[in-house]
């Protein structure tokens, strides 16, 4: 099993799940972060860390949310890996908790 990332991180992008990800696993894109499936342990570190209450172990991604797991392993491929927490965009907190984002992620 792996953990993704689901649609709240779109225009978010909180990093504090990089810091304490052990793998190295997330990759980053412009307004939204995965995980590789490949790459990550399942160790499940990066959950309590994510403000947004966006990642998930793959058999609990809630059922809207489901194509994520397949985004996921498809951009991880295109992003760069992300290893360090970075600043979230300046109006994370106002996207955090909105509702049908995905026609907002930027690839």
């Amino acid at each position: 099993m792996t953990y993704v990332v689901t649609e709240n991180c779109i225009k978010c992008k909180y990093t504090d799940c990089v810091d304490v990800c052990p793998v190295d696993c997330f990759h980053e894109g412009p307004n939204f972060l995965t995980i590789d499936p490949d790459e990550c342990i399942d160790c499940t570190l990066c959950v309590a860390e994510c403000p947004a209450e966006a990642i998930f172990a793959e058999d609990d991604v809630p059922d809207q949310q489901r194509r994520f797991i397949e985004l996921n392993a498809e951009l991880a491929k295109i992003w760069p890996v992300i290893t360090e927490r970075r600043e979230p965009p300046a109006d994370a907190d106002a996207w955090n908790g909105t509702p049908d984002k995905l026609e907002h992620l930027e690839r």
